[in-house]
């Protein structure tokens, strides 16, 4: 698959979380040999503020190696907040692409139940680290921004 492919994969994902109840993201992980591991926002259904896409995600490939983790991408509709961010720094994870910014995602929400956003970008976070994480993103998919649409107050 393509960038591209698995970027509305990630889309897709996000769909399928809006659609049953949960705020819009998804986010997959591609190992060097190609497994693919797969997940999506449970803050609703879970009853978990802390059950993002990414945070899902790095909990099931918690599985593999360091080394499998560190050849791997992690490839989202979003850009990952400064929470997700921080647990994909800790999981070994090399590699993050994403659809949409988290400044874009900020012009559509103002706030979550109250809170409002933490303006923190991915970058600046694993910057802080020890380690380098490759960051690719944000890359202009139309779907990644529809997906939002409409499910924002």
């Amino acid at each position: 698959m393509t960038l591209t492919a698995y970027l509305e994969r990630a889309v897709a994902l996000a769909w399928e979380a809006r659609n049953r109840g949960d705020h819009p993201f998804g986010a997959l992980l591609v190992t060097a040999e190609g497994t693919v591991i797969e997940a999506m926002n449970s803050v609703v259904t879970g009853s978990d503020p802390t059950g993002h896409a990414e945070t899902n995600l790095v909990r099931l490939a918690g599985r593999l190696t360091r080394a499998e983790l560190t050849g791997s991408t992690l490839y989202t509709s979003t850009e990952p907040c400064a929470m997700c961010a921080g647990a994909i720094y800790w999981s070994g994870i090399g590699r993050v692409v994403f659809a949409l910014s988290s400044d874009e995602l900020n012009a559509m929400v103002t706030e979550e139940e109250g809170i409002p956003p933490l303006h923190l970008a991915s970058r600046e976070v694993f910057a802080r680290g020890g380690r380098v994480i490759e960051v690719e993103g944000p890359f202009p998919l139309p779907s990644a921004t529809e997906v939002h649409h409409g499910f924002w107050p």
